[in-house]
């Protein structure tokens, strides 16, 4: 696996990265060996927030979390990509590196959900920027808001990140 790493507000060590990659070995059975993983570790106020995101044959699996230090914060950011991956596992098993799955005796079989799509909502969109993407979604006390960029022309998606008034914008690459 490839791993890169991204330090905000916070200076990454040779220790921290050698830890890191050392945790990532958990995570070597299900992918193959040209999987970039990136981790992102930022310093917050009382807390380092972890996060970490798999790109792999154009899927993605991410996972954020909060602790004292980074490395339980990685941890948890495992257990957390190993959950998602047990939960979709008949799904992803095509996916993921052959025989990812055999002899794994800590993986339970977890009920399998299907996707049930309840409701579907259709919208008239009008060009704007990002800003008055943002200020529509918090009108309406949603969580994301769906607008066609004035700029680029491209169908966009506005959202808020976490609890710290930060929002984020999905473009289409082309």
């Amino acid at each position: 696996m490839k791993a890169n790493f991204v330090g905000k507000k916070f200076n990454i060590t040779d220790d921290i990265k050698d830890t890191f990659i050392k945790k990532f070995r958990r995570l070597e059975k299900f992918f193959e060996d040209d999987t970039e993983i990136t981790s992102t570790i930022t310093e917050e106020r009382t807390n380092i927030r972890v996060e970490i995101t798999i790109t792999e044959k154009g899927y993605f699996y991410r996972a954020e979390e909060y602790a004292a230090d980074p490395v339980s914060a990685l941890d948890l950011c495992i257990d957390v990509i190993e959950r998602q991956i047990r939960k979709y596992k008949t799904k992803l098993e095509k996916r993921l590196r052959s025989g990812a799955f055999e002899d794994q005796t800590e993986f339970y079989e977890e009920e399998e959900s299907s996707i049930n799509i309840t409701n579907i909502k259709k919208f008239l969109y009008k060009p704007m920027s990002a800003e008055e993407a943002v200020l529509q979604m918090n009108l309406l006390g949603h969580q994301f808001y769906v607008f066609k960029n004035e700029e680029t022309d491209a169908v966009c998606v506005v959202y808020k990140r976490n609890k710290n008034g930060e929002y984020g914008v999905i473009e289409p690459v082309e």
